[in-house]
């Protein structure tokens, strides 16, 4: 387990558990380490988004890097998903996010890529914190050496055209709505809905550096679902503040959620004879009605643990072509190593167009269960969790609900805390259960 960095980077509260001395020391390592394994200046890009204390940490990576012999190039702000694909495409050493995607303002992160765009490798990772916590120094760029620092605003122009390819039918004569959080999509979605057609209509585009993600975007979609109706708009996209994610609003306010996402292009491309394997890829907290979707017509699904980097694990390791999370991080391996929600609003776009149908109509398949999760503090997780008579509480709900139902019991990754979480044909239904178990777990003693 990682000390400083989590499965979406480096995150904590600016300057207080991570500070600009954390981010100087990242950009030292990371440009030691690139130049020293290469024989050279290594070349690094970094993006971020519009928290005031992104300016902060880029100037501080920068830097850093210079300082360590790098030469930075700077794409200003610009999303996490264009910093992969410009790494990837522009044979970058690696490249640099900063940001804390549907964090509040006050928050912030930095995310490491590897050459090919992907999340950064784990041993890496292990010596940039090795050398935050000082157990090893590193030398001092000098004369020449020295880097230098590079505008690169070009790099996130040709993403947009990059997006702007993908494009495969005209937008002409759809109202489209875009909620941009007031973060890094500000720059970039409108831009691509118009060139491809779309009447753009754009909603929460003005960051001021404290109100991204601040009752807007993906996280707070109700804003969105009623300005589609409205102004009786086509569809709706909402982007978190790092344009990782996408959710969609049906011409009827309704949310269109990852797990919508994944059943409606999962369709599209078996449809088509494109969905490789026959497999989606979901984390274990997808729906239950997702899973009845899909089995309905004939696609098969992986599940894997909460998190992105999961999803694409998988995918990677058994050749699948799209994952993703009900938050709306969907992963499209043929275009994208990381999630992407203007790419994922496009593809949205590609079936809305392709099939003629409203996304109310696209989305009717799939029917959300009832689903309650209840939260237990408890003195041991591992103790909790691996309890015989709560592992045989568990097996008997999951007797009992059969095939209309799940269970499912799992640890929380940063708290002391077992999630015991329920999906029934009724609300009551998953009150009983939950509660059922968590008895069990108060009876033997675990809970703190």
């Amino acid at each position: 387990m990682s000390k400083y960095f989590g499965t979406d980077g480096f995150r904590g509260e600016a300057n207080k558990n991570l500070t600009y001395e954390h981010a100087i020391k990242i950009g030292r390592f990371l440009g030691w380490y690139y130049g020293k394994n290469q024989g050279k200046k290594a070349r690094i890009v970094i993006g971020k988004d519009t928290r005031r204390s992104s300016y902060m940490f880029e100037y501080s990576l920068v830097s850093g890097l210079v300082a360590s012999g790098a030469d930075a190039y700077i794409m200003h702000v610009t999303t996490t998903p264009s910093v992969s694909y410009i790494t990837r495409t522009d044979k970058f050493d690696c490249g640099i996010m900063i940001s804390a995607s549907h964090n509040p303002y006050y928050d912030n992160g930095i995310k490491l890529f590897n050459f090919n765009g992907e999340k950064m490798d784990q041993a890496v990772l292990d010596e940039v914190e090795d050398y935050i916590d000082d157990k090893f120094e590193i030398p001092l760029a000098e004369r020449d050496e020295i880097g230098k620092t590079v505008d690169y605003v070009s790099g996130r122009n040709r993403y947009m055209g990059y997006l702007i390819s993908m494009g495969k039918y005209s937008f002409n004569g759809v109202k489209v709505g875009l909620d941009c959080a007031n973060g890094a999509s500000w720059t970039i979605a409108k831009g691509v809905f118009d060139a491809l057609g779309a009447q753009t209509y754009v909603i929460n585009a003005n960051p001021d550096g404290f109100n991204i993600n601040t009752n807007c975007g993906s996280t707070h979609i109700e804003g969105l679902q009623k300005y589609v109706v409205d102004n009786g708009l086509d569809v709706g996209f909402a982007f978190d503040g790092d344009a990782d994610r996408c959710l969609c609003v049906d011409e009827k306010g309704n949310v269109i959620t990852g797990d919508h996402i994944l059943y409606i292009y999962g369709l599209y491309m078996k449809e088509r004879g494109k969905l490789i394997n026959n497999t989606v890829v979901t984390t274990v907290m997808s729906n239950f009605g997702l899973y009845k979707a899909l089995d309905k017509v004939g696609i098969d699904y992986e599940k894997t643990k909460v998190g992105d980097k999961y999803v694409y694990e998988n995918m990677v390791a058994n050749g699948h072509r799209i994952g993703g999370e009900q938050s709306g991080h969907i992963i499209f391996s043929k275009y994208a190593t990381t999630g992407d929600g203007i790419l994922t609003a496009l593809k949205m776009m590609e079936v809305y167009l392709a099939k003629e149908k409203p996304m109310s109509v696209l989305a009717e398949p799939v029917v959300f269960y009832p689903q309650v999760l209840k939260n237990v503090r408890v003195k041991s997780k591992p103790e909790a969790q691996n309890d015989p008579d709560v592992q045989a509480a568990v097996a008997k709900v999951a007797e009992q609900l059969g095939e209309n139902g799940r269970i499912l019991v799992r640890e929380s990754g940063t708290e002391p805390l077992i999630r015991v979480m329920v999906e029934a044909g009724t609300h009551e239904e998953c009150e009983k259960y939950v509660d059922q178990v968590i008895e069990v777990i108060r009876e033997k003693g675990h809970i703190a």
